[in-house]
């Protein structure tokens, strides 16, 4: 059975970058093969992994609703030829992108169709990350039922850690079938507060550590270069594998 890691956090606060690094992480450490999954229907994980992505979960299913299944072909087993084509094999993990509808539609049903996905998926690889959208309404989806760990990234920002609180909150009334939740804050410049961390013991949320910042990720980021390939001394880098030490089997 595959150990699902989760991440969310709200915009902006290097959620995919972490995400990335604990790819680097699982392969650099032998835990491979990896699922890496893009749940967010703006989708960027494939970026920081430095692999491209021709085919989606929610382009699979545009094409099933344009009523392009040949003849012959039922439409189960048209989408799920379409879903295996949206598995993008790489060196040590593969990746999976939910992408987004055409227009205006809902991703409802686009997550739906990746949540099912990956139940399928899920014997073939012993860890699965899945990068999340920003936000709560992942959670309320339930993208993230019956996960192992989920990382809530947030900024040292007194908001950012509201935000990761209510996350952490929401996880816990739903009953999704979270395992663990563990705080990482990202692009610290200090340790942070007493008042923060009392504020996260009030709450029952553990810091799992921080993440300084780097001007190194800025660099390769305007480079688009991908920030799975940043040198070892890179202190984020470093930083980011302390913590996952401590904190994955």
């Amino acid at each position: 059975m595959a150990f699902s890691i989760s991440l969310a956090g709200k915009g902006g606060t290097g959620k995919t970058t972490v995400a990335g690094f604990l790819v680097n992480y699982l392969l650099k450490n032998g835990k491979s093969p990896v699922l890496a999954v893009d749940a967010d229907a703006n989708a960027n994980f494939n970026e920081v992994l430095g692999v491209e992505v021709t085919a989606t979960v929610g382009q699979a299913r545009e094409e099933m609703k344009k009523g392009t299944v040949p003849s012959g072909m039922t439409k189960d087993v048209f989408i799920s030829m379409k879903l295996e084509q949206a598995v993008v094999e790489h060196q040590g993990f593969d990746l999976v992108v939910m992408g987004q509808p055409e227009g205006s539609g809902c991703y409802c049903a686009a997550n739906s169709l990746l949540t099912n996905f990956l139940d399928r998926l899920i014997d073939n690889y012993p860890y699965i990350v899945i990068d999340n959208e920003a936000g709560m309404e992942h959670i309320s989806r339930m993208t993230t039922k019956n996960t192992d760990l989920l990382l809530i990234v947030s900024d040292p920002s007194r908001r950012g850690i509201q935000a990761a609180m209510r996350i952490n909150k929401l996880a816990k009334d739903l009953k999704i079938g979270v395992g663990t939740s563990r705080l990482i804050i990202n692009q610290a410049k200090e340790p942070p507060a007493d008042e923060v961390l009392a504020m996260l013991t009030a709450e029952g949320l553990e810091l799992a550590g921080t993440i300084p910042e780097d001007p190194t990720i800025y660099a390769f980021d305007s480079a688009g270069r991908p920030t799975i390939a940043l040198p070892e001394d890179s202190p984020a880098l470093g930083a980011a594998f302390a913590i996952f030490n401590r904190i994955i089997a």
